[in-house]
């Protein structure tokens, strides 16, 4: 079969889904001509220089309910009609899966559709609306959201999820027909990979990720204090919890027990990661699966992270990392105190380094996907 051309939608993307979005686009690129429909793109993209890009309007999702409802509207009507003008064969939906006027409208003029979660967008929803209305309503509003997402996946050829768990999380048979469950992006095994042997690594614990409420921040502070003194807790990124991480844990960080670096470029997080002998993720379970973790993995960083969505297929206990249990800060002090006292922890970096470059490099993700395409 020949290459297939690919039209990528997204909603209105932020820096992180600017990031998986760009990494889709390069695998894709390897199996055709390939383009983007987007609203909102960041001003600092590369994506624009390096693929045809197609922006419906510059403003983001909008932050009350209303705003972005109207929005959700507008963008699949100008959805639409792009994609009329559109020569490819295959629309590929990235995260925008509850888009339904162009997900219907581009199986309407024979087009194949893909629909790919980027996690469980239903159940972020409910969870940002809950803290700015009634429950009642915001239950009500992602039960909405879930049934359009739900009519999305019925109407696509394929579902694409990142693993096979994450299927299962959102309710889909990953052994069904019209279910693809290997659609996990790449992780640059050349970039990320182990530059200080692991025996060599200091005690370093570590969180590499936006500090914010649902990436378990507060949790992790907790979890600092206690550990042993011998330990360092390092965070790595920057986001609306950086200043009450500072005052939180002034003095610990005052004893060189915790270390804050704030924002760091993307190509000096395989420094960060080598630094490390763990790296935790409480992952939320609106999560699919974080690149962080398979970033990790290349390095040869175990990770200890809770076993949502696509995390469990990649993270196996013992193996190539470990499951967390709970994200209270006491239980994830104790797991990281037994884990780094693991005689089997040079064993599982090197285990969790093989499956990265096996699993999840550039070659593995375009062979995946070059399956998808060649089964729809």
């Amino acid at each position: 079969m020949g290459n297939r051309d690919v039209c990528v939608i997204t909603h209105p993307l932020s820096a992180a889904g600017e990031n998986a979005t760009r990494t889709l686009l390069d695998i894709l690129a390897e199996l055709g001509s390939v383009s983007l429909v987007t609203a909102d793109l960041p001003v600092e993209s590369t994506i624009r220089d390096n693929r045809e890009v197609v922006e419906l309007t510059q403003k983001g999702a909008g932050d009350s309910v209303p705003v972005a409802a109207v929005r959700f509207i507008l963008n699949q009507l100008r959805m639409c009609a792009v994609l009329r003008q559109r020569s490819e064969d295959v629309v590929l939906f990235f995260g925008a899966t509850a888009y339904l006027l162009p997900i219907l409208f581009t199986r309407a003029v024979g087009k194949t559709v893909l629909v790919e979660p980027r996690g469980n967008v239903p159940l972020t929803l409910r969870l940002n609306w809950e803290q700015r209305m009634p429950g009642l309503f915001a239950r009500m509003l992602a039960g909405a959201v879930w049934l359009l997402e739900r009519v999305g996946f019925t109407t696509a050829h394929m579902v694409v999820t990142y693993t096979p768990n994450m299927a299962r999380e959102l309710g889909l048979n990953p052994e069904s027909s019209d279910v693809y469950p290997h659609g996990a992006r790449y992780v640059d095994t050349e970039q990320f990979r182990p530059t200080t042997p692991f025996a060599e690594r200091d005690s370093v614990v570590g969180f590499v990720g936006r500090l914010d409420e649902e990436k378990g921040i507060r949790e992790l502070a907790d979890a600092a204090k206690r550990l042993p003194e011998r330990v360092t807790f390092r965070f790595v990124g920057d986001g609306p919890l950086a200043d009450w991480l500072k005052e939180e844990l002034a003095d610990e960080i005052h004893n060189g027990r915790v270390e804050l670096t704030g924002w760091v470029e993307h190509d000096d997080i395989p420094a960060e990661l080598n630094r490390m002998k763990l790296l935790v993720m409480p992952s939320h379970p609106t999560e699919g699966l974080p690149t962080t973790i398979l970033e990790g993995m290349a390095c040869g960083t175990p990770v200890y992270a809770m076993p949502v969505a696509g995390i469990p297929d990649v993270v196996r206990e013992n193996e190539t990392g470990f499951c967390m249990q709970q994200r209270e800060g006491s239980s994830i002090m104790s797991d990281v105190t037994v884990i780094l006292n693991e005689e089997s922890l040079s064993m599982i970096s090197e285990h969790a380094r093989s499956l990265a470059v096996d699993q999840y490099s550039f070659d593995a993700a375009i062979n995946r996907y070059k399956s998808l395409l060649t089964s729809v």
